[in-house]
């Protein structure tokens, strides 16, 4: 019998641990996926009844356009130029990033490999990274499904959607995952790690919040929703069990979010990761309920389920990087801030955010962000975008690190939102974006798709007989209330 040799011996062993990687990969894309009805039952159940269908169509709809834009431009766009996958064996598929230089640094803007999944590009590898990129990009593509609510013409929605999947997301996505030049800020400028987002407080979440807030504002309130005199008024969306079911199932994705974003199975750090997902969720919802519950004498579970994922939105970048109590501490903040933001953006900036996705998603994931410029501690991410040691925060001793996550914020604020208020602003003014009056105040669900939510749901009266005085909640976006229409 011949004895293996030392050469045969290792390659077994990178073999098995390619595929333990490519497994683990896959699994978390699955569980990212699942995320989508979680997204359709809160949306769903913080919009009136008479919307039911046409919020659940954005949201079911939005996964077939992300997956078909994805595959066709967004992902070769994202991770055409990022080089050899290290956690699946090295492949080198991906290796054509446009790039400029300018002072003698490199500057990659956008990736050119990977199109279509063309067949020299569909390797094992690249087929679990795209699976995986997609069901984050399709994250934040359904975002402004939710701040653009009971207003949105479907048509509207579908062409953005495809803008989003192929444009928008993708190409910051790059210059922060695909090797460009956010990424690179450690390298050129020696500003830490340059902008370092884990698993997508900055990448998806602000992107999406972005969108969202730039939506709401181009597609104006809805109808009832502020008074003459520029009261706020609550249009109280129509199931509180919808709202937490559907919370739960989020939270539930969010390990495959964050954990998966190792790409590696092999990773010990999975169960850190894992375990301050966990906490940060804890920590949002129940700072979230001590807040709501000194100001406004009780506690709106429908703000506590936006606590909690206010906690997971800013603990998916640091999640990686951070102690036990720091991501406790992080969630706890994330849940005061996702209430005092949805306030502020309904009451001072007059933005209509009928699910608080700006406040939960945009602000939390600027949040994520300088967070892990904070508090990151030193103990994981070696050589990480090339840079030596490992990742440090202001706490730690790299001011750097926290110059590079609020430029690759406001990076974010300036491009997402410009380009989304660009498609906007041409798909209003061919298709138009906001669905007719008579239309809104009946409920979008017969004009808009066919079908109601509800079968036997009763004829709407043409008024915002729901909107009602805000008192106790300030005008919150999300106070549900079970005789709403």
């Amino acid at each position: 019998m011949v004895e293996p040799s030392v050469a045969d011996l290792s390659k077994q062993i990178t073999d098995a641990q390619t595929a333990i990687n490519l497994v683990w990969t896959l699994v978390a894309g699955f569980l990212v996926m699942f995320m989508q009805a979680g997204f359709a039952l809160v949306e769903t159940g913080l919009v009136r009844a008479k919307n039911v269908a046409h919020t659940m169509g954005m949201n079911f709809l939005v996964y077939s356009i992300g997956i078909l834009g994805f595959w066709a431009l967004g992902f070769a766009f994202q991770m055409g130029g990022v080089g050899p996958l290290a956690t699946f064996a090295g492949d080198p598929t991906l290796s054509n990033e446009f790039v400029v230089h300018i002072a003698g640094k490199e500057f990659g803007l956008i990736g050119l490999k990977g199109f279509f999944l063309s067949p020299e590009a569909f390797t094992p590898a690249v087929a679990a990274l795209f699976l995986f990129q997609m069901v984050f990009m399709d994250t934040a593509a359904t975002i402004p499904t939710g701040g653009m609510a009971e207003r949105w013409k479907f048509t509207s929605f579908v062409l953005f959607s495809f803008a989003v999947g192929t444009i928008i997301y993708p190409i910051y996505a790059n210059w922060v995952w695909g090797g460009g030049w956010l990424a690179n800020l450690g390298k050129n400028f020696g500003l830490g790690h340059g902008h370092v987002d884990f698993a997508g407080s900055s990448v998806v979440h602000m992107t999406g919040g972005v969108m969202a807030f730039v939506g709401a504002k181009v597609l104006g309130p809805r109808i009832g929703k502020y008074g003459k005199d520029g009261s706020v008024k609550v249009i109280p969306g129509h199931n509180v069990a919808m709202v937490v079911l559907g919370t739960f199932i989020l939270a539930f994705g969010w390990f495959g979010f964050n954990a998966g974003s190792t790409l590696a199975g092999t990773d010990v750090q999975i169960s850190i990761i894992a375990t301050n997902t966990l906490l940060a969720s804890a920590s949002g919802a129940f700072g979230a309920y001590v807040f709501v519950t000194l100001k406004f004498g009780k506690p709106d579970v429908t703000m506590l389920c936006n606590g909690m994922l206010a906690g997971l939105v800013a603990i998916t970048a640091p999640c990686a990087f951070v102690a036990a109590p720091v991501a406790i501490l992080i969630g706890a903040i994330a849940g005061v801030l996702g209430v005092v933001a949805a306030m502020f953006i309904e009451h001072k900036l007059k933005v209509d955010d009928p699910v608080g996705a700006v406040a939960v998603h945009g602000v939390n994931g600027l949040w994520g962000v300088i967070a892990l410029g904070l508090f990151a501690n030193g103990t994981y991410g070696d050589a990480l975008n090339g840079v030596d040691g490992k990742v440090k925060g202001l706490f730690y001793g790299d001011a750097g690190q926290l110059f590079a996550e609020i430029i690759g914020g406001a990076v974010n604020i300036l491009y997402v939102g410009a380009v989304a208020a660009v498609v906007l602003f041409v798909i209003g003014k061919t298709v138009g974006n906001r669905s007719a009056a008579d239309d809104e105040l009946n409920g979008l669900d017969l004009p808009e798709m066919g079908v109601r939510g509800y079968a036997g749901e009763p004829g709407h009266p043409a008024s915002p007989d729901t909107a009602e005085p805000s008192t106790s909640n300030a005008g919150s976006p999300v106070v549900v209330s079970q005789t709403a229409t």
